[in-house]
């Protein structure tokens, strides 16, 4: 038996719960990205006139170049963020002291920072 087999176990899930935030992340990325490729594909090919052309052109701004690659490589640090975690977690079950956390929970900051992103792309995409 493996000592403090449900401590390890807790651990493990907890870092895969944080692996699948960081893909579906990655892949909500993508989405955007290739939204905003198709957004812009429509734009040079298409006569629609010229006030649906700025209406899509507008989707397609300075913004939306970068939204999808941001979204791409956050979601590559919290999968490296909850891996350094995951690691020392599992020091910290096996070793017989105690351990406190100290300073700003990464939780907190990934939270933190999606909720931004969110509103940033909401607020952008009720303006244009």
């Amino acid at each position: 038996m493996i000592e403090r087999y449900s401590d390890h176990a807790a651990n493990e899930r907890t870092f895969l719960a944080w692996v699948r935030t960081g893909i579906a992340v990655i892949a909500f990325g993508f989405v955007v990205e290739k939204f905003n490729l198709f957004v812009r594909t429509i734009v040079e090919a298409n006569a629609l006139g010229n006030s649906k052309n700025l209406r899509l052109a507008s989707l397609s701004g300075a913004f939306s170049h970068y939204d999808g690659l941001v979204l791409i490589l956050l979601g590559i640090v919290i999968i490296i963020t909850s891996l350094m975690r995951f690691i020392r977690t599992s020091r910290w079950i096996d070793d017989q002291q105690s351990h406190s956390v100290r300073g700003i929970r990464a939780e907190l900051v990934v939270s933190v920072v999606l909720a931004l992103i969110v509103m940033t792309m909401t607020a952008y995409f009720i303006v244009y």
